[in-house]
């Protein structure tokens, strides 16, 4: 019966039929897909095989992958099992957790930090080539649950979760001085940088959305004001500029909290964008969260048909040529 229902819950779900008619995108199109699987999906009954369902229907060109551990039983990575079962290629080198999957050629493994971001060249189907990279950063002291806590803290206290009690922003940097070091930050192809960020953006944190959602702020969150002084685009906000008409929110699907203790919902999983500088660049088109729909509360998180508690963010771009430079 539970299977019948996941089979029919894919099949009748928008956002999958959607992604179902993406199965063959054309070459010009590149879709991203970034999800932290929470824990290798081992909390969740036959978890692989519904995160395996959810990656089948969005189908997806590239995966960047958070919480891809050990799947439980005679089974490795989530992220190697997924390879194995899709035919595709995945790349987790020394990081416990982080995955770039794809169905693209992997040319050259890239690597930062075990627990913060591994990275990988890619060739897609035209020869192209591009950047990417899966990251995550520090949980501890997350915005929302502190404003949720203490209504009357003040700003200063909450910009201090990202720089003082918790490595977020030391974190953030130390991957942006990576990529600099790297040469990645400037490269002709273009870069992607995605993953659980662990923390709001600044985009989001805005005066109308302080109206709007009861644990947001208008604050200069540190985290995504550094990713766009480095040049990189949200992608989702690209698309979707106004975070109180679609707010994109991934955290979190497997719960909405109580009346007394609501659950502060936000936008904690990103991809950012670096076109790049050569003749081939990326733009965003398309973006949307998955699940659509969050099931009912009723259910027991173990037998969920969403086999994670952090949203997934599958953005659709597009390959265009950069217009000739006037000399």
């Amino acid at each position: 019966m539970k299977l019948m229902w996941l089979s029919l819950c894919l099949c009748l779900s928008p956002a999958f039929a959607h992604a179902q008619e993406q199965a063959a995108p054309p070459s010009d199109r590149l879709r991203i897909l970034v999800w932290n699987i929470q824990r290798g999906a081992n909390h969740f009954e036959r978890g692989p095989e519904k995160a395996l369902a959810v990656i089948r229907a969005a189908a997806p060109d590239v995966c960047l992958l958070q919480e891809s551990y050990d799947v439980d039983g005679d089974r490795p990575e989530l992220g190697a099992w997924l390879a194995e079962q899709l035919g595709w290629n995945a790349w987790q080198g020394e990081s416990p957790h982080l995955c770039v999957l794809t169905r693209f050629t992997i040319e050259k493994k890239l690597f930062h930090a075990a627990w913060h971001g591994v990275g990988a060249r890619l060739v897609d189907d035209a020869g192209r080539r591009l950047l990417v990279y899966s990251t995550w950063i520090d949980w501890r002291e997350y915005l929302p649950y502190a404003l949720r806590d203490d209504a009357a803290i003040t700003d200063e206290k909450l910009l201090a979760c990202e720089t003082d009690s918790s490595d977020r922003l030391k974190q953030a940097e130390a991957i942006l001085k990576h990529l600099k070091e790297s040469g990645a930050l400037e490269s002709e192809v273009p870069l992607l940088v995605g993953g659980d960020w662990n923390c709001p953006s600044h985009l989001d944190w805005t005066d109308d959305a302080a109206r709007v959602f009861r644990f947001r702020r208008a604050l200069p969150l540190p985290v995504s004001q550094a990713m766009t002084k480095a040049g990189f685009e949200d992608t989702f906000r690209r698309v979707h500029p106004d975070p109180t008409r679609v707010p994109g929110i991934t955290w979190t699907p497997l719960e909405r909290g109580t009346v007394e203790a609501p659950m502060p919902a936000d936008r904690i999983d990103r991809l950012y964008l670096k076109r790049g500088s050569g003749k081939q660049q990326l733009v965003a088109a398309a973006a949307h969260v998955l699940p659509r729909v969050h099931e009912p509360m009723a259910t027991p998180a173990a037998e969920r048909i969403f086999p994670s508690d952090h949203g997934a963010v599958v953005i659709d771009l597009m390959w265009v040529e950069a217009p000739d430079r006037v000399k």
